[in-house]
């Protein structure tokens, strides 16, 4: 693979996945409002984590993007692409939800202090800020530099896998929305079921 593909496929994945998480905006009131059974967030919720996510992700990939392009006086980025692995299955368990256990920083916990507007327009800017990233990293610079990852045990990654990173991060949300967006109109089928059952008369 040429890295013009691999970042290609990176572009591809965040735009696609905010595509998406966006829509989750329009949805309806009730649905984004509802606190699942087993207690867990609602869309509302998971929607302000996948931003305050981002968010702290941002901060490292910013800096790793600089010490990528300071890094190119001194290695060979030539080398590095001919021999670099460009495989990213690596990361896409981190898009599944369940996949494995995760343990939240605290800071990354959503409180309900911002607007659902402050949140879309955070995603909107952050999104930009890592195509703008890629824009710059378009000739492997992002090799250059790798940062700990660890979850899931990932290890060291480059520039270029803390950006797809994020991405699959926002898409593990994307199935979460989705079954509490299940779980709201299956109750929902029940209740009304319920209330058109015939009643029974008494004694």
């Amino acid at each position: 693979m040429k890295i013009e593909n691999y970042i290609q496929k990176i572009q591809i994945h965040l735009i696609s996945t905010h595509s998406k998480i966006f829509e989750w905006f329009n949805e309806n009131e009730d649905v984004k409002k509802y606190r699942p059974i087993d207690n867990g967030w609602t869309i509302s919720e998971i929607l302000e984590h996948i931003a305050l996510t981002s968010h702290f992700l941002m901060i490292l990939i910013d800096k790793g993007t600089d010490k990528a392009l300071r890094n190119i006086k001194n290695l060979s980025l030539d080398e590095l692409k001919i021999n670099f692995d460009y495989d990213l299955n690596k990361i896409n368990e981190i898009g599944i939800h369940k996949s494995f256990d995760w343990i939240r920083p605290e800071h990354m916990e959503p409180k309900g202090d911002k607007s659902e507007l402050e949140i879309k327009d955070e995603m909107i800017s952050q999104i930009n800020r890592c195509l703008n990233q890629l824009e710059k990293l378009k000739n492997g610079e992002g090799l250059l530099y790798k940062t700990t990852m660890t979850v899931h045990e990932l290890g060291k990654i480059n520039v270029y896998e803390y950006i797809y990173f994020l991405s699959k991060h926002a898409e593990r949300h994307i199935h979460q929305m989705e079954e509490n967006r299940n779980e709201f109109e299956k109750i929902k089928r029940s209740r009304t079921a319920s209330n058109k059952a015939p009643k029974r008369g008494g004694a």
